[in-house]
């Protein structure tokens, strides 16, 4: 049984066929449920406060990025189910915001769909990420109950044949990826997935493409990386059981500290 955030109980094997719908999935999994996103915000319990209550915007046009190039290297049939191309370079356009104001998909220039199907064109033309991805199913969900919580997840490449799990990721640096592996919470989303999907830290990888060279990283996962996340989620949730359960004021929490 699974008991989401707001108490709402459900069968594992309904919910997880409710999963594939995008909007359940992101609305309604995405406020009563926990995710590596949820844990990352939670190390600021203020920011969590602020984002699920009022939202946040600043990276909108990162996310849809992300959320294009993850479906057309890995789920290019929905590609049309999910966007539209404006034939403008601006989002400024008068074109590119009345379709944006109309249309209930991600709305994308024409410029914003050329410049990044040249990541697409440089992951799909190597060799060793089409061994990486070829017989794996993708976007494959998850929930489970961890430390009490329900999570919820999806495995961008997962491959039940050999218990193997893969997530892909952009950047702008790929020579510096490990520091933003730490900065990001990769570790906090390593163990969460790892744990629910049952995949031993040996077989998880990273999947890397600089969007500036388009040069392409294979990264793999070590047990204390999986172990450092694992220390960040414990932190999250007791930061969500003191501010969000208990309802502490967050206006006494406080960040400490010594400079060496």
């Amino acid at each position: 049984m699974i008991t989401l955030l707001n108490g709402e109980q459900w069968d594992r094997e309904a919910i997880l066929a409710k999963m594939h719908d995008d909007d359940f999935y992101y609305g309604h999994l995405g406020k009563h449920a926990m995710s590596s996103s949820s844990i990352k915000l939670l190390q600021s319990p203020k920011s969590y406060y602020n984002i699920t209550t009022y939202g946040d915007e600043k990276d909108s046009k990162a996310l849809q990025i992300g959320t294009l190039i993850h479906t057309m290297i890995l789920e290019p049939e929905m590609f049309a189910e999910r966007f539209e191309v404006v034939d403008v370079q601006s989002r400024v356009a008068k074109a590119y915001k009345e379709a944006n104001a109309k249309s209930n998909k991600i709305v994308l220039t024409a410029k914003d769909y050329d410049d990044n199907m040249r990541i697409v064109d440089a992951a799909l033309r190597n060799e060793h990420v089409l061994d990486l991805i070829r017989g794996c199913e993708f976007e494959k969900p998850e929930i489970q109950m961890l430390e009490g919580y329900a999570f919820r997840a999806k495995a961008d490449i997962y491959d039940a044949r050999y218990n193997f799990m893969c997530d892909l990721k952009s950047c702008s640096e790929i020579n510096g990826f490990k520091y933003s592996a730490d900065k990001y919470g990769y570790d906090v989303q390593a163990w969460i997935y790892c744990t629910m999907f049952q995949v031993p830290a040996d077989n998880m990888k990273f999947l890397v493409i600089d969007k500036g060279s388009l040069d392409i990283g294979i990264f793999d996962v070590k047990q204390s990386f999986l172990d450092k996340g694992y220390a960040k989620v414990k932190q999250s949730l007791q930061n969500y059981k003191h501010f969000f359960q208990l309802h502490n004021s967050l206006d006494n929490y406080t960040l400490r500290g010594t400079l060496e």
